[in-house]
């Protein structure tokens, strides 16, 4: 049995879907990214999850049982939001004894809840202070410890992070990973990050036009995404758009590249794209590479460089290919360069 799970679940405005009927099974203690651009349906299912937005079509299921329209109360369900939604008139510790207030929790139980919740973010020190007085991080520390302290089963978390900056946003994704090992309950987490949703997911569900895209772990979405799209989406990639001509060969225009012919065995005739990430890429001399360019940019990252080689008209309907190296190579914008890769390391895409 499935933590929480929908059976065709959809949500129309008007003419506007803005979530098709869908399908989504979730395990009891996962913790389940949904991924995907601005209107890919993402917020709109958390918010039918959560029980603020009514579904208009399809089934709810929380722990076997059908909880399509039980109001949000009886969901046994928290949620973190983006804007924290603290009181400014209640203390740190108020704030967090809200929840179990309307819970009607004796007052000994409300105490120990409170100070455990707060003990686990890191923040019971500040347990008289008002919203004002915190920074950004301490009170989306509070608005966790909040949710954390009535032990709900299934925690939603809205963008919790959208408004931090880079260095505390990253602190705070291996702390919330920390909170959601600690607690063992089920996390549904939305986000149009990337780099978040691979830090701390167990599984990524990637949403585009108001439909699931592909479902996997973290490390099948990077290293097998199902379409061009969750290939774009997820990481940076090479995509070469062509055709395979024979088993085992790909052609980009005047190039004919290789492929594991396993992959090009399965493919479809007709058009078809080649993945390649830009860390599998080798700079070589012009003749040693499977496609030959020109630099046209080199960017500093500290710890590698970035390389952009342009591509004459015609290889894949793409411009630029872009490369990694290490900072022991000092490539030049201008280089006329080759460009190899192993052979595993590339992907057949059929859509």
């Amino acid at each position: 049995m499935f933590k929480l799970e929908t059976a065709g679940l959809a949500k129309r405005y008007g003419e506007t879907d803005a979530l098709l009927p869908t399908d989504l099974q979730v395990r009891a203690g996962e913790f389940l990214t949904l991924l995907g651009p601005s209107g890919s349906g993402k917020t709109t299912l958390l918010m039918m999850i959560a029980g603020l937005v009514a579904p208009t079509g399809g089934q709810l299921f929380i722990d076997g049982k059908d909880a399509t329209y039980a109001p949000p109360g009886q969901r046994g369900i928290g949620m973190v939001f983006q804007s924290y939604a603290l009181f400014p008139h209640m203390t740190v510790h108020d704030n967090v004894a809200y929840g179990l207030r309307m819970r009607r929790t004796g007052s000994q139980d409300m105490a120990r809840l409170v100070d455990n919740a707060l003990d686990m973010v890191k923040m019971r020190e500040y347990a008289h202070r008002y919203p004002k007085e915190l920074s950004g991080g301490q009170q989306q520390r509070v608005a966790l410890a909040r949710c954390f302290a009535y032990s709900p089963s299934v925690i939603l978390l809205d963008e919790p992070l959208g408004a931090l900056d880079k260095k505390l946003r990253e602190h705070m994704q291996l702390e919330i990973r920390r909170l959601h090992q600690e607690l063992g309950a089920t996390f549904i987490y939305v986000t149009h990050d990337q780099e978040e949703a691979l830090t701390m997911s167990d599984r990524i569900c990637l949403m585009n036009h108001a439909r699931i895209e592909q479902i996997g772990t973290p490390v099948e979405l990077y290293d097998e995404p199902a379409t061009r799209f969750a290939a774009g989406f997820i990481g940076q990639s090479n995509l070469l758009a062509g055709a395979l001509e024979q088993a085992g060969s790909f052609r980009a225009g005047q190039h004919l590249i290789p492929v594991p012919a396993e992959q090009g065995a399965a493919a479809p005739e007709g058009a078809v794209s080649l993945l390649v990430r830009p860390e599998a890429v080798e700079l070589t001399a012009p003749e040693q590479g499977l496609l030959q360019g020109e630099i046209s940019e080199v960017v500093f990252l500290g710890n590698e460089v970035r390389v952009l080689v342009a591509l004459p008209e015609g290889a894949g309907h793409t411009e630029t290919f872009i490369a990694r190296c290490g900072r022991e190579r000092q490539p030049r914008v201008g280089d006329r360069v080759g460009l190899r890769w192993e052979l595993a390391r590339s992907r057949v895409l059929h859509c």
